[in-house]
């Protein structure tokens, strides 16, 4: 028969399970078979084969509907589809996840100098390193890790050393030892290790970590004492290196160590590896793809090169460039060979290391050293060392057990829209407040576009006007002193928040940071009290609430004054009849002015002239109000009105 003889059949394709696809069949043998087959009876020879080939299509159907539903995010059920889904967006599930709190850490040291000048030798001031471990009085299976360096020589206004006398010569009443104390933060987990030997290197060679209990990787050190860095993905090539900001280290910067005692940079690591959830529990450890050991420019050649005549590389392009030779370069990483990695990870207990106050108290392993430990003399150094205490003021919390799917699939989404990367407003200036403290700290951050001045000539007269300026970016900051009092940056914390934003900001974005303004302020205010009320007692309360109203830790740069809400606070206030309002030379009542020179900021501000409808603005220039002496700044006023 002719092809355009054919007869089109009509074909159903709504059955998915044995009952439609063998009622199809069925149908579909009646309609175009009619005289070539008709027995239907359930023992028959046709219908055998009709039902074996419904079970046939109902098994395919059901393992076409799972790989579908097993390849979206939102419905994947199973563990390693749904950790290799979210692989793809960048998140990492948690399987165990530790417990945090603080730690308070304490050291004595001896007294120096006579008199009236007896001061804490901090020559005895120790430095704890990293990783120092403490145990509960509880629990002997729990145990947390600091996370950072304690140095009790350095101190700051986000990490400051508090000091005590400890003890003192009841004969001259003078003191022979202080009690310094330091604050870190520590999360739950014990360590574990695994060795693994390599031979010839493999192009992303992986090793896989199976523990139920398992939290993350701390270390890969190989057999050569060399360690291997966890990046997020192969081609990060860079990662951020802090060191001790010291003469030896920086000229610029040492002056400023007090506040910024470590300095920001960013290391090559060739040495790396990325990590991979493949199932709860089972962690994958992925390295490069370099296995040669030649040069890279002898695999792929660099452009800045080409033609220059260099010994020993490619001097033109003429040949034809494979760019599958990328993979055996370094620029993902090296792949381990010849060796012995030591891979220590962490393990928890879930909620188990959720602890109670005071009862991390065990220090199990500790890591001390003195700047000029040779100079010092061992006895007291001995005692130092056994002076050694910690404990926690406040409970740890956040431990828990891996996270289920719905946890996952939520995280990851959230983690997918943030991106990593400073790209908004907002993203900026959470970044900023992400600094670590020990590189230096930012108390607010504001970021706004940048302006150009544009000169046009109009009229043989040159009339010029601001535009924004679409490559740069103002990033406006302050810090705290030592007495929380808002103050410049110095040049050190700049430094390292310029390298640190440049990890994150968009290749297009140049980022100019600057000092903020700060406009100090008083505040005068009258009210009248209700019978029957202590006027001392309502009128200490109304201070008291103008304190936190306008502790700095609740304003930002940028922020307004408004009026209404100073009025509606105080008339709130438990014996509070009425707030005055100033009378029409602007004499009593409630008002704000501006404080400067001397102990305050040179800024002068007119607050009349910066009021509109009972709101009072800051400068345009990027500022914030402070309050800077609340005790000697806010003075109220108990009248009493006559009528």
């Amino acid at each position: 028969m002719a092809n355009n003889d054919l007869v089109k059949k009509d074909v159903s394709l709504l059955g998915r399970d044995f009952g439609e696809f063998r009622k199809n069949l069925v149908d579909f043998t009646k309609t175009y078979f009619p005289n070539t087959y008709n027995d239907f009876n359930e023992s028959s020879p046709g219908m055998m084969f009709m039902e074996m080939a419904s079970y046939v299509g109902d098994v395919l159907s059901f393992y076409t509907d799972t790989q579908l539903r097993e390849s979206l995010l939102l419905s994947a059920e199973e563990n390693r589809n749904l950790f290799n889904i979210v692989s793809a967006y960048g998140y990492k599930p948690k399987n165990f996840v530790p417990a945090t709190t603080t730690l308070d850490v304490f050291q004595l040291v001896p007294a120096k100098g006579s008199g009236d000048d007896v001061t804490p030798d901090f020559d005895y001031a120790m430095t704890i390193e990293d990783g120092m471990q403490v145990g509960s009085s509880q629990n002997n299976n729990v145990n947390f890790i600091a996370q950072g360096q304690v140095d009790f020589s350095v101190s700051s206004s986000f990490n400051p050393t508090e000091i005590t006398v400890y003890q003192i010569d009841e004969t001259n009443n003078i003191p022979i030892y202080y009690l310094l104390k330091k604050s870190v933060k520590v999360s739950s987990g014990t360590i574990e290790s695994k060795t693994f030997t390599f031979g010839s290197p493999k192009i992303y060679d992986k090793i896989k970590i199976e523990d139920p209990n398992l939290i993350r990787i701390k270390s890969i050190t190989d057999s050569d004492g060399d360690t291997w860095t966890h990046v997020p993905y192969l081609a990060q090539d860079t990662v951020f290196n802090q060191v001790e900001n010291n003469s030896d280290n920086s000229t610029n910067y040492s002056q400023y160590s007090g506040d910024a005692p470590y300095l920001l940079e960013l290391k090559r690591v060739p040495k790396r590896f990325i990590t991979r959830m493949e199932d709860k529990g089972e962690m994958v450890i992925q390295f490069g793809a370099g296995i040669s050991q030649n040069a890279d420019e002898e695999i792929v050649p660099n452009p800045d090169n080409v033609g220059s005549a260099l010994y020993n590389i490619v001097g033109d392009l003429d040949q034809g460039i494979d760019p599958s030779n990328f993979l055996y370069t370094k620029t993902y990483g090296v792949a381990p060979s010849n060796t012995t990695l030591t891979v220590e990870y962490l393990i928890g207990n879930g909620v188990s290391d959720n602890v109670s106050v005071k009862d991390l108290t065990n220090i199990t392993s500790v890591v001390t050293s003195f700047k000029n430990e040779s100079n010092l003399d061992s006895g007291v150094v001995r005692f130092i060392r056994n002076s050694l205490a910690v404990t926690n003021t406040e409970p740890a919390r956040g431990g828990r057990s891996e996270e289920t799917n719905e946890e996952i699939r939520n995280n990851a989404m959230a983690f997918f829209a943030a991106q990593n990367r400073t790209v908004t407003r907002e993203d900026y200036v959470m970044r900023c407040y992400a600094l670590p403290p020990q590189f230096g700290s930012i108390a607010k951050a504001y970021l706004m576009q940048d302006y150009q001045i544009e000169d046009k000539k109009k009229d043989n007269t040159t009339i010029s006007s601001e535009i924004p300026n679409p490559l740069a970016l103002n990033l406006y900051t302050l810090g705290y002193d030592l007495n929380k009092n808002l103050v410049g940056l110095n040049p050190a914390t700049k430094n390292n928040l310029r390298n640190y934003i440049s990890y994150y900001r968009m290749l297009t974005d140049a980022v100019n940071i600057k000092d903020a303004h700060i406009i100090n302020i008083g505040v005068d205010f009258e009210i009248t009290v209700m019978p029957d009320y202590n006027s001392n007692e309502v009128l200490l309360r109304c201070i008291e609430e103008l304190k936190n109203y306008f502790n700095i830790d609740n304003w930002r740069i940028g922020e307004p004054i408004q009026l209404s809400k100073l009025y509606v606070m105080l008339d709130r206030v438990d014996g509070v009849q009425s707030v005055l309002r100033p009378d029409r030379e602007g004499n009593g009542g409630l008002k704000i002015f501006n404080r400067f020179n001397g102990n305050y900021s040179p800024n002068k501000y007119s607050i009349s002239n910066a009021t509109n409808n009972g709101v009072i603005y800051p400068a345009k220039d990027p500022s914030i109000f402070e309050v800077k002496f609340p005790n000697n700044d806010i003075r109220g006023k108990v009248v009493t009105q006559s009528f």
